[in-house]
C-alpha cells in the first residue's frame, strides 16, 4: 500500500502554485474577437503580424507608407512566402499569420483541416486583357484553340490556381479528364517552362510575364489565351489570427495600408517596377517595366460578391472534379474587412463586371 504524506501532499501543491505563478509572469494569452465582433479601432502596444506578401513589402518601402504602418503601432515580421503549399505548411506550423495568395489555397487549406479566413480582395483592370496565365505549348504541338486540348498532355498540379485554371478550361472547351491527360506536376520556378522545353507535357499554364522568355528560350514554342478571367488575388490568414484581437486590430489597419499600396503602384509603375521586380526579383529595368505592363493595373472592388460568387463556382468545380467535399465558400471570407478595403479606395472602387 502506498502512504501519502501530508508533507509531500505540500510538495505537489507548492509546485502547481509556482507553475502558475511563472505562467502568470510569463507571455498573456491573446484576448479572443469573436468573428461576428466589430474590428477594433486601436492598435495594442507590441501588436505584430507575421505576414508573407512579399510584392506589398516592397511597395511599401518604396511609397514609404511602412512609415504609416509603424506609425500606426503594427509591427510586421516579413516572410519570403507567398502561394498556396508554402503559406498553409507555414500556417500548419505556426510560422505565419497571413499570406497573399489567389483563391485556391483557401480552398485546399479548409479541404486539409486548416482554418482560414480571406480578408483582402483584389481583382485586375481588364482581365481578360491582363490574364495570370497562358498556356504554354511545346515546341512541335499543334495547339491553336482549346479544342485543340483533346488528346494532349497538360501539366497539372491538383491544390494550386494552375490545377483549378486547367479544369476550368476543360470545362469551357467541352472536354473532361478523360479527354486528355493530366500529368501531375508542382508548379515551382521554372519547372513548368522546362517541362514544356523538354516535351514533358504539350501543355502547361504558364505566367503570362514568362510567355516572352520560355518562347525566346525555345524555338518553336507557342502560346495561347485561355479566355478565362483568372485575376483573383488575396491575403488570407489564420482564423486564429483574425481572432486575436491584437492581431486583429493590426490587421485592419494592414488592410487599409495595403489597399493604398497597390492604388500606388497603378500610380507609380516605374518605381514600382524597380521596386519590386528589378530590386527584388532581380529583372532588368527593360523586363521590369514590360512585366509590370504585362500585369495592368489592380483594381479594389466596392463589394466581395462576384469574387465570392467566382470562388464559389470554382469550389463546385473542384468538388466534383477531385473529389471534395462540398464547401460554402462564404466561411471562408471575413467581410469585416470588406468595408475597410471599400473606404479606403474611396471613389477608386471598381464595380459591376470589372469587381
Amino acid at each position: 500500500m502506498i502512504t501519502i504524506t501530508r508533507k509531500a501532499v505540500l510538495a505537489v501543491l507548492a509546485t502547481v502554485l509556482a507553475t502558475g505563478v511563472a505562467a502568470c509572469g510569463g507571455e498573456e494569452a491573446a484576448t479572443k474577437l469573436e468573428l461576428s465582433a466589430a474590428l477594433p479601432d486601436k492598435v495594442p502596444s507590441g501588436a505584430t503580424l507575421r505576414i508573407g506578401d512579399p510584392q506589398i513589402q516592397a511597395i511599401l518601402g518604396a511609397s514609404g507608407l511602412d512609415k504609416e504602418l509603424s506609425d500606426a503601432g503594427v509591427t510586421t515580421e516579413w516572410a519570403n512566402i507567398s502561394g498556396g503549399p508554402q503559406s498553409i505548411q507555414a500556417f500548419r506550423a505556426d510560422k505565419l499569420d497571413c499570406s497573399s495568395v489567389a483563391d485556391i489555397p483557401s480552398l485546399f487549406a479548409a479541404w486539409t483541416g486548416t482554418s482560414t479566413k480571406i480578408v483582402f480582395q483584389s481583382v485586375t483592370l481588364d482581365p481578360l486583357d491582363h490574364p495570370i496565365y497562358k498556356l504554354g505549348v511545346a515546341p512541335g504541338v499543334n495547339v491553336a484553340s482549346l479544342a485543340d486540348l483533346r488528346g494532349k498532355k497538360i501539366a497539372y498540379s491538383a491544390g494550386q490556381a494552375q490545377g483549378a485554371l486547367v479544369l476550368r478550361v476543360l470545362q469551357k472547351a467541352g472536354l473532361s479528364q478523360k479527354d486528355v491527360q493530366l500529368i501531375e506536376l508542382t508548379s515551382t520556378g521554372d519547372s513548368y517552362v522546362t517541362a514544356l522545353g523538354t516535351k514533358a507535357v504539350d501543355v502547361a499554364p504558364i505566367g503570362a510575364q514568362n510567355i516572352k522568355l520560355y518562347e525566346a528560350k525555345y524555338p518553336g514554342a507557342t502560346s495561347i489565351n485561355t479566355g478565362i478571367r483568372d485575376d483573383a488575388s488575396t491575403l488570407y490568414c489564420l482564423t486564429t489570427a483574425v481572432e486575436d484581437a491584437d492581431k486583429a486590430a493590426a490587421l485592419k489597419v494592414y488592410v487599409a495600408i495595403r489597399t493604398k499600396a497597390l492604388l500606388w503602384a497603378n500610380d507609380h509603375p516605374d518605381e514600382f517596377a524597380k521596386a519590386y521586380y528589378q530590386d527584388s526579383q532581380k529583372l532588368n529595368e527593360a523586363d521590369a517595366k514590360a512585366v509590370v505592363e504585362i500585369n495592368g493595373d489592380k483594381g479594389i472592388p466596392a463589394t466581395w460578391d462576384n469574387a465570392i460568387k467566382r470562388l464559389q463556382e470554382t469550389a463546385d468545380l473542384l468538388a466534383t472534379e477531385q473529389k471534395h467535399d462540398k464547401l460554402d465558400v462564404t466561411t471562408l471570407v471575413d467581410r469585416r474587412f470588406e468595408k475597410v478595403q471599400a473606404d479606403t479606395a474611396g471613389d477608386r472602387v471598381v464595380t459591376g463586371d470589372a469587381s
